[in-house]
């Protein structure tokens, strides 16, 4: 999302009017901010948007988003690590969910070895991939063991 902000010139946005610069013109940094707002509201998912939709800027968007995603506190944290010890894989979910939860953990400096994703994903995988998992772990030299 802040490569989107950069991208469109308006991430100076998140650090509030007042730190927007003094030889824009009123207009020019009103545009601003309201180019930051509409992109950060692009973003977002449905659920996520409600939580911050009702900010008036796109600074406090960002900081309402930086306090509820990327606080490091201790609930945050063991609550991020049961989401990806208990993620299991079926129809509806896809691997892109579980990355999602690998990046949140990575967001608040949570680090894991590749070996542990792997077979964190390996055991999240449905039942009729069993044959798939034995082969991953038991099939052949260089492979997760």
């Amino acid at each position: 999302m802040q490569a989107v902000l950069i991208q469109q010139k308006c991430e100076k946005a998140l650090k509030g009017e007042s730190a927007l610069p003094v030889t824009m013109s009123q207009a020019e940094n009103t545009e601003m901010v309201d180019k930051a707002k509409s992109a950060i509201v692009l973003c977002l998912r449905d659920k996520v948007l409600r939580d911050v939709a009702k900010e008036p800027i796109a600074a406090s968007m960002w900081s309402k988003l930086d306090s509820l995603y990327m606080t490091k506190s201790l609930a945050h944290r063991q609550f991020l690590k049961q989401q990806l010890y208990t993620f299991k894989m079926v129809e509806s979910k896809t691997v892109t969910e579980f990355n999602k939860i690998l990046n949140d953990l990575e967001n608040i400096e949570v680090q894991l070895e590749d070996e542990d994703k792997a077979i964190l994903l390996l055991c999240a995988l449905p039942r009729s991939f069993e044959f798939f998992k034995d082969t991953m772990l038991y099939g052949k030299e260089g492979t997760v063991t």
